[in-house]
């Protein structure tokens, strides 16, 4: 079992093509291209897989049927229907919109969501990108997607749209900061940003979610709003604003939205896994196992916020990042500061 590995078989690959190229240089390359379509395919696989599955645990919480006719009783096609129906459908331009910037906003707005996937360690050895800023850099990257979303609102030429698109702005800039300083604790434990430096402390002594209890309710509330999902979806509130800064999209350029949020819902439970659970981390089975058991859990526990809790009132959502997050979060740092600095004084 130990052999039964993501890096094993990628080992495997890279000597099978370094076999046919005969160059390092090339294979390397080519590894690359390997890596980034496994991302890619990563994220494509979670927006097919989770739509069927946010359905069915929207069922179970609500004691609905669910998926239950396309593919078989337990509408396991559901998800391709859905494919079929948003590529068939008429790609609509709003009258007055600015053509350039309405058109790149799906298209902008994608691309944060799947650049950090490569900074992501998957298992022992397995990350596109393991850099020593790690941490820094996927913040940096993940907070570019508020500018789409203002983007697509404000060349929309549509009120509601704009509405969305500046209540996007203030809420991904509010719960931005407490999600910072949430991580920040997690960081000067471990002190290291690297992402497999801190999977690495986790193994060594205990998960990061029995040290920072705190910081984890934090990371777990800030990031629900980050993604944009009840209790906190008022970008795009329907009772208010219609759909928020996507309302004038239809087809395949709303369906970028639609494949950004389901990517950036895998992204955070995947964040909550590295910082929090272990990361691969765990008995018997291989590590890459461990991972997508406590990643799956996670994505399962955003989807249970969604269909449990009402939504909140965007002056409400602002004051409670502002008011109540932040200041948890400035305190808990505070005091992990404190504990890491006596614990190292006494080593």
């Amino acid at each position: 079992m130990e052999n039964l590995t993501v890096g094993a078989a990628a080992e495997w690959i890279r000597s099978v093509v370094l076999l046919i190229l005969g160059n390092e240089l090339l294979t390397d390359v080519v590894m690359k291209f390997v890596g980034l379509g496994a991302c890619i395919g990563v994220i494509l696989t979670a927006a097919i897989v989770l739509t069927y599955a946010e359905r069915k645990v929207c069922a179970f919480m609500q004691v609905r049927l669910g998926p239950n006719r396309v593919g078989g009783r337990f509408g396991l096609l559901q998800p391709i229907a859905d494919m079929l129906k948003l590529m068939s459908k008429e790609d609509i331009i709003p009258d007055g919109c600015d053509r350039i910037v309405w058109a790149l906003s799906p298209m902008l707005l994608f691309v944060p969501s799947a650049l950090i996937y490569g900074l992501f360690p998957f298992d022992e050895g397995v990350v596109f990108a393991d850099v020593n800023v790690g941490v820094f850099l996927l913040l940096a990257i993940s907070s570019q997607s508020v500018l789409p979303f203002l983007m697509g609102g404000y060349a929309s030429n549509s009120k509601y749209a704009f509405i969305g698109g500046m209540r996007t702005v203030a809420q991904m800039l509010s719960y931005e900061a407490p999600m910072v300083f949430s991580l920040l604790g997690v960081v000067m434990i471990t002190g290291s940003m690297r992402m497999t430096d801190i999977v690495a402390a986790q193994a060594d002594n205990v998960w990061f979610v029995l040290l920072q209890p705190i910081a984890f309710i934090i990371f777990i509330i800030s990031a629900t709003a980050e993604t944009n999902r009840t209790p906190f979806d008022l970008v795009e509130d329907e009772s208010e604003i219609v759909a928020g800064p996507f309302a004038e999209y239809s087809g395949m350029r709303w369906a970028l939205f639609f494949l950004a949020e389901y990517a950036n819902l895998l992204s955070i439970s995947i964040l909550t896994t590295t910082f929090f659970l272990g990361g691969w981390h765990g008995p018997f089975l291989p590590g890459v196992f461990w991972f997508w058991m406590k990643v799956l859990f996670m994505v399962f526990v955003f989807m249970w916020f969604r269909w449990t809790f009402p939504r909140t009132r965007i002056d409400q959502m602002l004051s409670f990042s502002w008011k109540v997050l932040l200041p948890l979060a400035l305190v808990n740092m505070m005091f992990t500061g404190i504990g890491v600095y006596v614990w190292r004084s006494m080593m």
